[in-house]
């Protein structure tokens, strides 16, 4: 049964990206389906795949990564409005494949993702 799932790296700091809140959306033409929301645990990784069992279909989806609420309550000064608020990552979803892992890598200034295994 396939499944995504994804974790956070705090570039900036050297460490997990811990408590963060995510949001998965499918993604229908202009619209935006809210999957789930959840935060990521001290190992910055979901407690379980944030998509799976009978909603796992191909598709294209969106991650929300609220990467300024964590760096605000690090203590982290960032200007308002944040460079990096909020980031986006749009991908496709083909449900023939197993697994789908979803990395993000981040600073206050920057972000990096890949197809992870």
């Amino acid at each position: 049964m396939g499944r995504l799932t994804t974790h956070v790296l705090d570039a900036a700091h050297g460490c997990p990206g811990s408590n963060i809140e995510v949001e998965l959306y499918r993604v229908d033409g202009t619209h935006l389906e809210l999957i789930t929301r959840v935060r990521t645990n001290h190992d910055g990784r979901c407690d379980a795949p944030v998509l799976q069992g009978d909603d796992y279909r191909s598709g294209t989806y969106q991650l929300h990564f609220h990467a300024g609420d964590y760096y605000r309550a690090r203590g982290f000064a960032l200007a308002e409005p944040a460079f990096l608020d909020v980031v986006v990552l749009r991908f496709g979803i083909d449900a023939a494949q197993e697994h789908y892992h979803v990395p993000l890598l981040i600073s206050p200034y920057s972000y990096s993702t890949y197809r992870g295994s």
